[in-house]
């Protein structure tokens, strides 16, 4: 009795944990039935009033007011009429009174100033009646503002308050920053955004001197300030100082957004860089590249991996267990709302579930008479297949040791000995065979190391003067630092990232946003944390469209540029870290609906207000998806794509941080450009993974066939890749780094080292060295008579012998 009582109890305990797995089945089959694809664009950033409208916290709503009163009261004691019906003149002699009372000393007359100026730039939303004419008169302001020089005083102001003692000691005194602590710098972060935002993009009803000023201003952001650093490395000594800890009161998120986009305007969004890409490569020689990615990423569908020819027939010869099934899940269904608890922990088990099957077809939905589903196949691949030459070669080395015997080194031409069959597949591979601009970077750089005594005959011809574009001078600007700005960089993001826990040691994001008095009623403790989550969104979107940005054109200028950002990256745990990302249940983080519309600028200015109520917070859009959300996510994924392509060592790190089923989670949102991403990170470990993972993943494995590019010779499915040898790891990192140190000491060094300066030209010509300028320390300076008195003219010198 007691054994039967026993096995009784173990079924009762049995039957919840299968009714939970069905209903897991049942609700991810339903998902996939009915979620219909993202209506979602990606481009260099969102609509002009989004951008504009999260450059704001809402708690920063009250100062629109103050910033319209004080404008007002200075405006109307010069001239009694309203700033949008008088002439351009007067417009012009008011800017350059509030230019002169941004330099008074008393910091009250300053703010004024300041702040008539952010209200100039917002568009005069007190003489507006609707959202079109504040954007048109905020452009046209910025241009007067632009015209006037009040951006080069901006960036002056910005340079004093970075070095304002005052107000850090007064921070870091404070237990608890807040929004009141950063007034002057979110002032004059806040024109700054404003104006280069408003200017980065062109208007069809532009004049020719806003064109004119346009140019000028991408080309003033992309230099170096009154002969210093430029804006860019500005703000990113901003970043270090604040995650150092000195200055705890910087409002990051204006910081941040205001980096992206000045590197946005000043190097060129993904658009100009595909133009920029095959310019390069017809200087170099090149064929432009065969595919335009965003064009043939627009034009795919996002596919869930089809189901297989097999589970077709097994679900066809298994009608009664169908039918079972069928019935259990009608039980299941009954019983759902007595689980309330069961319900709640879906969402947690779910994450780490085996999503094999987030694709199946609903349990009893195949009878025995219904024929297999249609599965649509494309009429061709959405890319054009490439090769690489090192590919071609490893192909023709193996077949001539084969069927030869022997190879004959790099000879990719000489084809006797081997069969028909082989001289057709080379013809192919030859004819998809492509060039990078890295690879004859890469070349190049190789030359010149294995040739020093000629290496300057050998850059000479290569680049001649390096050509002080935009990205060039930016690199040379971060180069001291930039392992500093990586770092910091993902500081940021790590206390940003939905997944990370509030920890003791981590940094206060958040003083930009919290107010000096905490909430006291539900209603505003419900929009401070709609707020601090929207805080965080729009941190972790400039972050990533930072990295890429910098990433690609790194590449597009130098290929070691590029490694050694990467590198750094790496260094930082930048791949766990993004890992840690897209360990959440992204299709929540994609959906938030972290937006009140109502008070978004410039709503909450213009019009008559509605009351705030709960029901409006959580009202929110109709809209599937949250723009910046699915836009990070991709921006991640790519910046985690290019840290790890033809990378063994950093795959291998895919490997061991276990982020095939993460990845493959994030399959489950219905968007071309995210899943093509996640398919190639998943297709680079593939070979790794073991026999039965790709076994029991042949829908995945069918996905990125449909969907990624083909190297015509790559055995990304099966493990016979002979360069993925794990005792290599270690050197392949410490190779790239040596080139990578060589290229900067060579490039940017000011001195040579190493055997470099054993080949450098020796001066031999007397008066030509006794001419060369050698700087002195001021202490010698200071002690040089002396110095001169003791051993020049007291001592006795043999000229004769000396100059023999």
């Amino acid at each position: 009795r007691s054994k039967m009582e026993s096995g009784v109890h173990n079924k009762r305990q049995g039957l919840p944990k299968l009714r939970e797995l069905l209903r897991r089945q049942r609700k991810d089959s339903d998902g996939n039935l009915e979620q219909p694809d993202l209506e979602f664009e990606y481009d260099d950033a969102d609509r002009h009033q989004v951008e504009i409208a999260e450059l704001y916290s809402y708690t920063e709503e009250p100062e629109f007011t103050q910033n319209r009163k004080y404008f007002e009261e200075d405006f109307q004691q010069r001239v009694p009429e309203k700033w949008t019906v008088v002439d351009s003149g007067l417009q012009k002699m008011h800017i350059l009174r509030l230019l002169n009372g941004t330099e008074d000393t008393r910091r009250e007359r300053r703010i004024r100033s300041m702040r008539s100026l952010l209200y100039l730039a917002q568009g005069v939303f007190g003489e507006c009646e609707s959202e079109a004419d504040q954007l048109r008169w905020a452009r046209h302001n910025v241009f007067l503002l632009y015209d006037c020089g009040v951006f080069s005083a901006c960036v002056e102001l910005l340079s004093m308050e970075i070095e304002n003692g005052n107000a850090q000691a007064s921070a870091l005194r404070k237990p608890a920053v807040s929004l009141a602590d950063s007034t002057d710098l979110r002032v004059v972060l806040s024109i700054l955004y404003s104006m280069v935002e408003t200017m980065r993009v062109g208007c069809d009803a532009d004049t020719t001197e806003q064109l004119n000023l346009r140019d000028m201003f991408q080309r003033e952001l992309g230099q170096p300030l009154y002969g210093k650093e430029n804006l860019a490395v500005l703000l990113f000594g901003m970043v270090t100082k604040f995650c150092s800890g000195n200055a705890p009161h910087f409002p990051m998120k204006k910081v941040l957004l205001l980096l992206w986009k000045v590197v946005l305007t000043s190097l060129g969004g993904f658009r100009e860089l595909q133009d920029w890409k095959n310019t390069a490569r017809d200087v170099a020689g090149l064929p432009p590249v065969p595919d335009d990615s965003l064009n043939v990423i627009k034009n795919m569908r996002a596919a869930s991996p089809p189901t297989s020819a097999t589970e077709i027939v097994e679900q066809a010869r298994r009608p009664r267990m169908s039918q079972r099934k069928e019935l259990i899940l009608r039980q299941t269904s009954m019983e759902d709302s007595m689980q309330g608890q069961e319900g709640e922990d879906d969402s947690k088990d779910g994450e780490d579930e085996d999503l094999d099957d987030y694709n199946e077809p609903m349990p009893g939905a195949m009878r025995p008479s219904t024929p297999p589903p249609l599965v649509h196949v494309p009429k061709g691949l959405p890319w054009t297949p490439k090769v690489r030459q090192k590919d071609l070669e490893c192909f023709l080395d193996h077949t001539r040791n084969k069927f030869v015997g022997f190879s004959v080194g790099i000879d990719p031409d000489t084809l006797i000995g081997l069969p028909q069959p082989i001289h057709e597949g080379v013809k192919v591979l030859k004819k998809h065979v492509y060039v990078s601009l890295a690879e004859v970077q890469i070349r190049r750089e190789e030359e010149i190391a294995k040739n020093p005594m000629t290496k300057f005959d050998l850059v000479a011809q290569g680049e001649g003067e390096v050509v002080m574009t935009p990205t060039e001078v930016l690199y040379q600007g971060m180069l001291p630092s930039l392992p500093q700005y990586m770092i910091a960089l993902l500081k940021i993001l790590l206390a940003a990232a939905p997944t990370s826990k509030a920890k003791t040691d981590s940094i206060n994001i958040l003083a930009d946003v919290l107010p000096e008095e905490m909430p006291i009623t539900v209603l505003q403790s419900m929009k401070l944390g709609i707020d601090v989550n929207r805080h965080k969104e729009i941190i972790v979107k400039a972050i990533s469209a930072v990295l890429l940005l910098l990433l690609k054109h790194f590449k597009l200028n130098h290929v070691y540029q590029f490694e050694y950002m990467s590198q750094h990256l790496v260094f930082a745990n930048c791949i766990p870290l993004v890992l840690k990302f897209f360990n959440q249940n992204i299709m929540s983080y994609i959906a938030a609906k972290n937006t009140i519309a109502v008070i978004d600028f410039p709503n909450c200015v213009i019009g008559e207000q509605p009351e705030l109520t709960a029901e409006s917070l959580e009202a929110g859009d109709s809209i599937q998806f949250c723009w910046r959300n699915l836009f990070s996510c991709i921006n991640l994924l790519r910046i985690l794509n290019k840290l790890t392509k033809w990378k063994h060592s950093r795959t291998m790190m895919l490997v061991v941080f276990k982020s095939a089923p993460i990845l493959k989670r994030a399959l489950k949102v219905k968007q071309a450009m995210l899943q093509l991403y996640v398919l190639k990170l998943l297709k680079v470990q593939t070979k790794y993974l073991g026999r039965q993972w790709r076994k029991s993943n042949m829908k995945t494995m069918s996905a990125i066939y449909q969907q990624v590019r083909h190297r015509l010779n790559d055995d990304w499915a099966y493990g016979n890749d002979m360069d993925a040898r794990p005792w290599d790891f270690q050197a392949e990192e410490c190779a790239l780094r040596a080139s990578v140190d060589r290229f900067n000491q060579r490039r940017y060094g000011e001195e040579p080292s190493g055997i470099e300066a054993e080949f450098q030209h020796v001066d031999n010509n007397l008066l030509s060295v006794l001419g060369q300028k050698v700087d002195l320390p001021e202490e010698f300076k200071l002690g040089y008579e002396k110095w001169l008195q003791r051993e020049v003219f007291t001592t006795q010198i043999d000229w004769d012998q000396l100059l023999s």
